[in-house]
């Protein structure tokens, strides 16, 4: 087809656009650049589908009589947010891509606080004295984890087993320090302390670079997992300058392959939780107290990277065989990483938390420094604690969310379905949603669906305009249904989502 040369005289000059009176407003509110930008980038499509034959005359014609309106949508897009709020309705907690652990409202004001003044993030107050900045939280996890943890747990008065890690070749042992190593809250316990760095990778690194740099470190086979965004457990080990010497097959490994396995250079003993996966059938794994006994015949410290890390009994909303943070202090291991806006319901945060000794190491690590997180982080971790410490769960988010009965879900489900017109067919059904986030992941609660389908548009297309709507909404599709588990939309939301149905079924 011939190319008409002179559609493109008809396009007019930047300086043109720029003098309309609706453009003129726009670059008093917005700024001449971001105005002549959005000129330029309009006028750039209208050439290149010229250019392609996509317009005849008619349609340059038709294409500027709008040509204002393509340059305000054009601005507006421009100086959108990338970042932007979504409606979660995919029935998963804690949604990896979709930013895991909303925060409370009392954090967010804390954060709001914290970010709009000056703040004591290293001051010492009562001294004057520079502080350290993860005082502010060291002492809420001392108080969980320590001070009141056999109270709270409900098992006062367990016996605790003598154990401790001392020096293979002297009173001390090289890690600064040793003694008896007992369960937190026990009489004569060591002090258990906590740092905090910017996600459970880098405590994962920062714990293996202090405690076993040069030297050993034992793990299973079954336990070097790929986690999201193709990063692999080996490799961010591998970084600490530890050498991994892995015991066992992918499903059976015994705790006589990680004895096999001790020579003079094993630094450290590792477990790492399955947090994203599950191995069943032909399977063997030894038990958290085998590995502590082996770490104390030898003398070695035991870490365990637990991931997604509970400072609540998951099992009050019927998950079971989750391990908790107490759970494995309790058995006796010496350093637990995990995250902070997995379970724990907080912001993005690596956590350590272990014996103090050891964790004071870290924190004179060098890379702490790299790694430490910022006073907006300590300001929404801080108050997500101070919940936990009250035992007002239901102010966590998440917990709230696992909460969530499935009548109250059902009900709310049953109203939003009846706002909904003939075009959508909207049905109930029994589901389950999932915690998600690399975190219990056999784990399932009850929940009701509300699928939704359209005689003139398919699941997917349904879901793209959901995903195109403002706000967002994000679902499932499965069985050529688009499903909404309302157990992640916030109560508050619901009106909101009820409207986008309402311009998707008027639409359809």
């Amino acid at each position: 087809m011939q190319l008409d040369t002179n559609l493109y005289r008809q396009l007019p000059a930047v300086n043109d656009l720029l003098r309309d009176p609706a453009l003129v407003s726009w670059i008093s509110a917005e700024g001449q650049a971001a105005v002549t930008d959005a000129c330029r980038n309009v006028l750039s499509r209208l050439r290149e589908e010229i250019a392609s034959g996509q317009l005849d005359g008619h349609a340059v014609e038709l294409a500027l009589s709008g040509i204002v309106v393509a340059i305000g949508n054009e601005l507006r897009q421009s100086l959108r947010y990338s970042l932007r709020p979504l409606i979660n309705a995919t029935g998963v907690v804690l949604h990896t891509n979709l930013g895991r652990a909303p925060l409370s409202a009392a954090a967010l004001e804390h954060v709001r606080e914290t970010a709009s003044s000056y703040s004591n993030l290293e001051l010492d107050l009562e001294s004057g004295e520079r502080g350290k900045r993860d005082g502010h939280v060291d002492r809420l996890f001392r108080k969980l984890l320590t001070e009141d943890a056999e109270l709270r747990s409900g098992r006062a008065g367990t016996p605790v087993p003598p154990q401790s890690i001392l020096a293979r070749d002297g009173p001390t042992d090289e890690l600064g320090g040793a003694g008896v190593v007992a369960r937190p809250g026990a009489p004569n316990s060591p002090a258990v302390s906590t740092i905090v760095v910017n996600n459970n990778a880098a405590a994962v690194l920062l714990a293996l670079n202090t405690l076993a740099e040069g030297g050993e470190v034992i793990v299973s086979r079954g336990e070097l997992v790929e986690i999201g965004g193709s990063f692999r457990i080996p490799d961010v080990m591998g970084k600490s300058g530890a050498t991994l010497r892995e015991v066992g097959t992918t499903n059976r490994t015994r705790i006589s392959d990680y004895e096999q396995a001790i020579n003079e250079r094993t630094k450290l003993l590792l477990r790492v939780h399955r947090s994203n996966f599950e191995i069943t059938g032909f399977t063997e794994q030894p038990s958290i107290s085998e590995l502590v006994a082996l770490a104390q015949r030898h003398k070695l410290p035991l870490m365990e990277d637990l991931g997604s890390g509970a400072l609540f009994d998951l099992r009050a909303v019927g998950i079971n065989d989750e391990p908790g943070v107490l759970d494995s202090l309790r058995a006796g291991v010496h350093a637990v990483t995990y995250s902070g806006d997995k379970l724990l319901g907080g912001p993005q945060a690596g956590l350590i938390s272990g014996r103090e000794d050891l964790v004071k190491k870290m924190r004179g690590n060098s890379l702490f420094r790299a790694l430490r997180v910022d006073k907006l982080t300590y300001a929404a971790l801080e108050t997500t604690l101070l919940a936990y410490v009250k035992r007002d769960y239901g102010a966590v988010p998440v917990l709230r969310m696992m909460e969530l009965p499935k009548a109250e879900i059902a009900r709310r489900a049953v109203g939003m379905v009846a706002k909904l017109g003939k075009s959508f067919t909207a049905g109930l059904m029994d589901g389950e949603s999932l915690v998600g986030g690399g975190s219990a992941p056999s784990a399932v609660l009850p929940t009701t669906l509300i699928a939704l389908t359209c005689k003139n548009l398919s699941a997917d297309q349904i879901a793209a305009r959901l995903r195109g709507s403002d706000p967002p909404v994000i679902a499932r599709v499965e069985d050529g249904r688009v499903l909404l588990d309302l157990r992640t939309v916030f109560p508050e939301q619901d009106d909101g989502l009820s409207k986008i149905l309402a311009r998707l079924h008027a639409k359809a």
